[in-house]
C-alpha cells in the first residue's frame, strides 16, 4: 500500500479514539466538539510523520512506535498549553494504551497479511 492510504489508518485511529472518549465522557456529538478534541492529536500526528519519516517504511512496526510515541507526547503538550485542556495520569494512560493498540495493531497485521502473501522460497 501507498504512504498516503497508510497515514489515513492512524487518522483514523486518533477519530476513532477521540470519537470513542468522547461518548464515553457524554460529551455532545457535534463536528466542532470533534474536530476540536482531535485537534492537538492530528496536529502531533502530523509532526510523528515528519519526525520518523514514516513514508519510508509506513506499516513497519518500528515507525508505529516511533508515530506512537511523538503522537502521545506532543499531542499532551498541545493539549495542555495551546488548548487548554487536561492531561490527567488516567488520561494518558488510556490515550496511550488505545493509539498503541491502534497504531501498532493495523501494523501488525499488515506485517502477517505481507508475510503470508509472500512466496515461499
Amino acid at each position: 500500500m501507498r504512504s498516503p492510504t497508510l497515514l489515513w489508518l492512524d487518522v483514523a485511529v486518533v477519530f476513532g479514539f477521540v470519537a470513542l472518549g468522547r461518548r464515553t465522557h457524554e460529551e455532545a456529538e457535534t463536528l466542532s466538539g470533534l474536530l476540536r478534541t482531535a485537534a492537538p492529536f492530528m496536529l502531533a500526528l502530523a509532526v510523528a510523520w515528519v519526525a520518523v519519516r514514516a513514508w519510508r517504511r509506513p506499516a513497519a512496526l518500528r515507525t508505529g512506535v516511533g508515530v506512537l510515541a511523538v503522537t502521545v507526547m506532543v499531542g499532551m503538550v498541545l493539549r495542555r498549553t495551546v488548548f487548554g485542556e487536561g492531561t490527567a495520569a488516567t488520561f494518558i494512560v488510556v490515550a496511550t494504551a488505545f493509539l498503541a493498540l491502534g497504531f501498532l495493531g493495523w501494523r501488525l497485521v499488515a506485517g502477517v497479511s505481507a508475510r503470508r502473501r509472500a512466496p515461499s522460497t
